[in-house]
């Protein structure tokens, strides 16, 4: 490869392409793509929602339909679901957290875009902390912190095994919880955006690089739009994964016994 061609695509892809330079040269490292787009998408769910319930319809418009149909699908197949009658007033709560996160994750497909802030651990491990403190908050109020750390850490099993069992179960629910629910997320959106700088950098180093080669850079783009498709598969159901998993920490976090 020659070296301009070596300055124009930066190859191998590395963790390098995650950390990316402020907006406006000279401003806050801080400000960059990834803080852009969460900002966007918060903007777009408050505008979208907003607007489509301002003044709704007995009959819903294609928009009121949509929101009413996201809503009533996390309401319905999440909340009701996993936690029970006493889930729809988590609602609205579990709706916010499923639309952003896959608002979010959709960036990462879209052309021009094609970056998921939660791609970076910052961003899905705030939202696994704000759901930790939620079914922590949300068990501690329902039974007191006494029985709440009882119904956690002490399970059903003989007082002699207990000793083991409790240190694991105070790992399992304080520590590893918000830490796999993050990872989770992260780990799949940095994949998916690592595979698809693959195939789509690949498609040109090989078309530059060697006349021979330039038949096989087709094939790794068409790679890249069939594995966009899988992506976009797995933005909805890390969307979906997330919710669930919260729903079903505040189930437990509000059952009687463990």
């Amino acid at each position: 490869m020659s070296s301009s061609l070596a300055a124009e695509v930066p190859w191998p892809p590395s963790v390098e392409d995650f950390y990316l330079p402020p907006i406006v040269a000279g401003t806050d490292p801080w400000f960059t793509k990834v803080t852009l787009l969460v900002w966007v998408a918060v903007a777009a769910l408050i505008i979208f929602f907003l607007v489509t319930y301002r003044d709704p319809k007995l009959v819903p418009t294609k928009r009121q339909w949509i929101a009413e149909s996201i809503y009533g699908f996390v309401r319905n197949s999440v909340a009701k679901d996993l936690i029970g009658h006493d889930g729809v007033r988590f609602a609205p709560y579990l709706t916010t957290l499923f639309c952003f996160v896959l608002l979010t994750n959709l960036f990462g497909i879209v052309p021009g875009i094609q970056l998921s802030p939660n791609s970076h651990i910052a961003f899905p491990a705030v939202l696994a902390v704000i759901s930790w403190a939620l079914f922590n908050y949300i068990g501690i109020r329902q039974h007191g912190f006494a029985k709440y750390m009882k119904n956690s850490l002490v399970p059903p099993a003989p007082w002699f095994i207990l000793p083991i069992l409790i240190p694991i179960e105070f790992m399992s629910t304080f520590i590893f919880r918000p830490f796999t629910l993050a990872v989770r997320l992260f780990a799949n959106m940095f994949a998916g955006h690592m595979i698809l700088l693959v195939f789509t950098l690949g498609g040109f180093v090989m078309l530059n690089s060697n006349a021979w080669l330039a038949p096989v850079s087709v094939l790794s783009w068409l790679m890249a739009i069939a594995l966009t498709f899988l992506e976009a598969m797995v933005i909805v159901l890390q969307a979906y994964v997330f919710t669930v998993l919260t729903a079903s920490y505040v189930q437990g976090a509000l059952a009687e016994e463990h």
